[in-house]
């Protein structure tokens, strides 16, 4: 088997969070920071930023297995290491055929080494850990937003668990996300969270949606619908809440980009799922649901 180049296991591990539904580059809430290497206090940079932020961890702090031990610590058995990109530039001397004249060239290589996040290991004591104590912003709930979650009859078991990243779990029937302190306002956390209800209403004991019963691959036609789905629901259910939803819309370029595509590639997605978003909203909130032609559709 082939050794897999640098380039192969960066965009694996991008896609892997890719299909598991989470977009490292929006992320709507605050993991402590840019990931930064604890003993030098760097901030990582380029495409690590990605590669570390994405990863289910609440602090920003990241240590080599070397370095964990020159800190006291141990990096726990079992634990995954995460890839670190840099570049490497080697000299090349090229002599001109014609005049003999040596020029030296910069070749740069890219290559890769593996860090861990500090929750991954023990017994790693640092002045900066000592630093991350400070306690986050009060988060104060928005009542009509409450009353919404409250209000999903047979909802799927919803969890603050700490971790850096929000999805849905078909498998378990249970929406995971970060804690409600670590978003950038409470909209964010609202607009996230409704995200994932849109998606859990497709579990087969509800809706039945292609795109959440069966396995769909990052960036096929199924995958964009569904996320349509949970992009409008979450729309809808924000409106009923009265949140204003214009400053929450991702702006980026390449996320735009993205939806033109799908759309233009089938005029007919957004208005299926729109149908089908209003249905994963009337079955959240509760309300009957009128089978309209267009609905039946979707």
């Amino acid at each position: 088997m082939a050794k897999k180049s640098v380039y192969d296991i960066v965009t694996e591990r991008i896609l892997e969070k890719l299909e598991a539904g989470t977009v490292p580059w929006r992320k709507p809430w605050s993991a402590g920071g840019c990931p930064k290497n604890l003993v030098s206090g760097k901030e990582y940079r380029g495409v690590n930023v990605w590669l570390l932020g994405s990863q289910d961890f609440s602090s920003p702090y990241w240590v080599t297995f070397k370095q964990a031990k020159q800190l006291g610590g141990t990096v726990r058995k079992g634990e995954r290491s995460t890839p670190c990109i840099f570049w490497k530039f080697l000299n090349r001397d090229t002599e001109n055929p014609a005049t003999g004249e040596i020029t030296t060239k910069q070749i740069p290589l890219v290559r890769y080494y593996s860090v861990f996040n500090v929750e991954q290991c023990d017994g790693i004591s640092h002045k900066r850990l000592e630093a991350e104590t400070e306690e986050p912003a009060p988060f104060s709930p928005i009542e009509t937003a409450e009353a919404i979650v409250a209000g999903y009859a047979d909802a799927p078991s919803i969890t603050e668990d700490g971790r850096a990243s929000a999805y849905y779990r078909p498998a378990t029937d249970s929406i995971h996300m970060p804690k409600r302190e670590t978003f950038d306002s409470e909209e964010q956390f609202y607009a996230t969270l409704f995200h994932e209800m849109g998606h859990s209403t497709g579990h087969e004991a509800r809706l039945a949606r292609p795109g959440v019963t069966s396995p769909t691959r990052y960036g096929s036609h199924e995958y964009s619908q569904e996320e349509l789905v949970a992009e409008m629901g979450a729309a809808f259910l924000l409106a009923e809440a009265g949140i204003d939803s214009e400053a929450l819309v991702d702006n980026s370029a390449a996320y735009v980009a993205s939806w033109l595509k799908a759309l233009k590639n089938d005029p007919k997605l957004v208005v299926l799922a729109g149908a089908q978003a209003q249905r994963a909203v009337d079955h959240i909130t509760g309300r009957e649901f009128e089978a309209t032609l267009e609905a039946r559709a979707a």
